[in-house]
């Protein structure tokens, strides 16, 4: 905990341990969940390179309560291209003449803050994935038009659950509400 005056040769607080230490309290979630949430958003901004940051506490479909908070933001680059819109975007390249899949717009992403202990379940997912929609809210701070942030391979709910460990390292991985279809190789 920081406090307001630091002993001779004490080391000063991080600029992370500062953010959760005045970081505010929700009254529907735990002091914990919302300093986890605070560090992954912590660490996207600054390891990353995401944009656009927000915390949720409740849910933008109906107002109430989020399982727990969440962190929404823009990457910057594309985290997940559905298989058929990869083949769409390679014929639209073999038809010009063009190598690779050029430049794919980046989306806004859901971000599921967790912890390595935790235990998740279906159950648990289910709950999380039931009170967020496709696409996460505009941040507002966009300039976009709502027509080009929607992409019409998008039809999952996913997110991007990030697992911090006790030192502070975190890990990503992309999970879909549902099944989705395989890439081609």
């Amino acid at each position: 905990m920081a406090t307001e005056a630091n002993t001779p040769g004490e080391p000063q607080p991080s600029a992370l341990q500062t953010l959760l230490t005045t970081s505010a309290s929700d009254p529907n979630h735990p002091l914990y969940l919302t300093q986890l949430a605070h560090q992954i958003a912590h660490n996207l901004e600054h390891q990353h390179l995401w944009t656009n940051l927000r915390i949720h506490n409740v849910s933008p479909l109906d107002s109430s309560p989020l399982p727990r908070p969440m962190v929404t933001g823009t990457p910057p680059q594309r985290l997940y291209i559905h298989p058929d819109e990869q083949i769409a975007l390679l014929q639209v390249q073999k038809a010009q003449g063009n190598k690779g899949l050029g430049e794919v717009k980046a989306e806004r992403e859901w971000v599921l803050p967790s912890h390595l202990r935790e235990k998740w379940s279906l159950r648990r997912f289910a709950e999380a994935f039931e009170k967020i929609g496709i696409m996460p809210p505009s941040s507002g701070e966009d300039d976009e038009d709502e027509e080009e942030q929607t992409n019409k391979w998008r039809t999952k709910k996913r997110v991007v659950l990030a697992t911090v460990d006790d030192d502070s390292t975190v890990v990503y991985y992309i999970v879909h509400d549902g099944i989705v279809k395989p890439r081609q190789n």
